[in-house]
C-alpha cells in the first residue's frame, strides 16, 4: 500500500463456523507477504475479471484502512480507523473462503487527528501468525489479539516514548520474526525502531534514529545466513541485528527514499526506489536513489555496495519488486520500467492503466500492477513489452477529491492460491478463488 496518505470498547463479534485452513504455504502474514517477498511463483490466480465476472465475493468495511490485508490459514485480518477524529481504531477479522466477518474490536486512539484525506489512515499493515495478529496504528497503539479475537495485551507507545509529529501521520508497517515484532517510527519528534516480544508485548530493544518524515517499512533480508532489519527512509539505508537493535551498517548517499520499502532480492540483495516528490523536492536525491545494493560481510563487518543504479526509474507508492531476473518499478504517474536485474539496463517503458499505489506482485508467469482506481494492468515477466490485460474490479467515479485521493483506492492486496485478497478504503474483495 502506499505510505503516504494516513480498557478498550468491544464491537459485537460476528461468529460463524470456519472452513478447513488452506495450506500453510498460502499464508501472506505481513506486508508484502512478510518473507521478503512480492511473489508467488506457484500460484495460479485468474488473468480476466470485472465487477460482474470473476469476483468471488465482496465485504464491506467498518470505518477505513489503508493497510494491506494479511492472511494465516483461513483468516483475513485488517485495520481501519474511524470518527471525525480517527477517535476509534478498529481491527478485523473475516473468512478467506466466504468474506464473512468473524470478529470486529474497537479500540481509543491515543492521538486525536482529523480524519480526512490529507492523514494517513491505518496505514501500518499489521503482521500475524498461528497465535493471533498484531495491529499498529499511527496514533502509537500496539494491540495483540487472538485469532478469535481475545486481547492478549496493548501498549502506547506514545505515552511510552513520545509523541509522533508529522502532517501526514506515519505509514510503516509491522516486520516480524518468530518470537518478536519489529517497529518503526520515523517522524519529526522522536524517531526510532523498536522490537517486541510477541508474547508479551514487552520491549526486547529500542534503537533511536534521527528524526525524519517517512512512511516507509522495515523489512526482514536475508544477508550471509542470518536476517536483518533493513530500512531505507529518507536519506539513509539502514540494517539492524533483530536480536539486539545494533546499527550494522549504513549508506547515506540517497534522497526521495520516504515511500517504497527495501525487498529481498537474493544472496544479501536488494532494491532501494525513490521519488522526486510532488514538486520535485528530492529530484538530485532520487536521481541516486533507485537502485540495486548488496551488503557484503568481511571479518564480522557488513559493507553496502551499489551493485547498479537506474537515472530512468522512479518509485513513488508502490515497492520495487525483482521477479525473474528483472526489476520492476512504477511511478506516480503510472509508468513502469522493466530493468534488467543483473546489469541494470531498461529493457522497456511502459503506460500502465493506473497509477498503482499497492505494490507490484509477481505471480507465475506475470506481473500484476494493482492500479489506485480499480484497474489492474498485468504484464508478461520478462524483458519484452507485453501487457496481456487490463481488467477492472468497480467502474470508476473519476479521479476523486484533493490530490486524486478521495474514492476508493486499490491500496493493498494478498495473493491466494487461485486469486487475490484486494483491499480499498472500505471493501474487501476476493478475485478468484482462496
Amino acid at each position: 500500500m502506499p505510505r503516504f496518505t494516513y480498557a478498550f470498547a468491544t464491537l459485537a463479534a460476528v461468529t460463524i463456523v470456519t472452513m478447513p485452513s488452506p495450506p500453510a504455504n498460502a499464508d501472506w502474514p505481513a506486508f508484502l507477504g512478510g518473507k521478503s517477498r512480492a511473489a508467488a511463483e506457484n500460484f495460479s490466480p485468474p488473468l480476466k475479471w470485472a465487477p460482474d465476472e470473476g469476483i468471488g465475493w465482496q465485504s464491506e468495511l467498518t470505518g477505513h484502512g489503508q493497510s494491506s490485508p494479511v492472511i494465516v490459514g483461513d483468516r483475513i485480518y485488517l485495520t481501519a480507523v474511524e470518527g471525525p477524529m480517527k477517535n476509534n481504531n478498529l481491527v478485523s477479522c473475516h473468512n478467506l473462503v466466504t468474506g464473512d466477518l468473524l470478529w470486529k474490536k474497537s479500540f481509543p486512539s491515543s492521538l486525536l487527528v482529523a480524519n480526512n484525506v490529507y492523514t494517513s489512515r491505518a496505514a501500518p499493515t499489521p503482521s500475524a501468525d498461528t497465535s493471533g495478529v498484531f495491529a499498529f496504528f499511527e496514533s502509537g497503539n500496539l494491540i495483540a489479539l487472538s485469532p478469535d479475537g481475545e486481547v492478549l495485551w496493548e501498549r502506547d507507545l506514545i505515552k511510552d516514548y513520545g509523541k509522533f509529529v508529522g502532517r501526514f501521520g506515519l505509514g510503516g508497517s509491522i516486520a516480524q520474526l518468530n518470537d518478536q515484532i519489529f517497529i518503526v517510527a520515523d517522524n519529526d519528534g522522536p524517531s526510532y525502531i523498536a522490537g517486541f516480544d510477541k508474547k508479551t508485548g514487552k520491549t526486547t530493544w529500542k534503537t533511536d534514529r534521527t528524526s525524519r518524515i517517512s512512511w516507509s517499512s522495515p523489512m526482514m533480508v536475508n544477508i550471509e545466513g542470518k536476517k536483518q532489519i533493513v530500512i531505507s527512509s529518507s536519506g539513509s539505508v539502514d540494517g539492524y541485528d533483530p536480536a539486539n537493535g545494533k546499527l550494522l551498517w549504513s549508506y547515506d548517499n540517497v534522497g526521495g527514499n520516504t515511500v517504497p520499502s527495501t525487498i529481498d532480492a537474493g544472496q544479501g540483495s536488494f532494491l532501494v526506489g525513490a521519488s522526486p516528490g510532488r514538486n520535485g523536492e528530492a529530484s538530485e536525491g532520487a536521481k541516486e536513489s533507485n537502485l540495486l545494493m548488496k551488503i557484503v560481510s568481511s571479518d564480522g563487518s557488513f559493507t553496502p555496495k551499489v551493485v547498479w543504479k537506474s537515472t530512468d526509474a522512479t518509485s513513488s507508492f508502490g515497492s520495487p519488486i525483482i521477479y525473474k531476473g528483472h526489476a520492476y518499478y512504477t511511478n506516480r504517474a503510472g509508468v513502469l520500467y522493466c530493468i534488467d536485474a543483473g546489469t541494470g539496463e531498461t529493457k522497456y517503458t511502459a503506460r500502465l492503466a493506473d497509477s498503482n499505489w499497492a505494490t507490484p506482485v509477481g505471480v507465475g508467469n506475470h506481473v500484476f500492477f494493482f492500479g489506485k482506481d480499480g484497474r489492474t494492468s498485468i504484464v508478461e515477466a520478462g524483458p519484452k513489452k507485453e501487457i496481456l490485460n487490463e481488467n477492472r474490479l468497480w467502474k470508476s467515479a473519476g479521479g476523486g477529491g484533493p490530490g486524486g485521493f478521495a474514492g476508493e483506492i486499490q491500496y493493498g492486496v494478498a495473493p491466494t492460491p487461485n486469486g487475490f485478497v484486494v483491499r480499498t478504503g472500505t471493501q474487501l474483495f476476493l478475485i478468484g478463488k482462496p
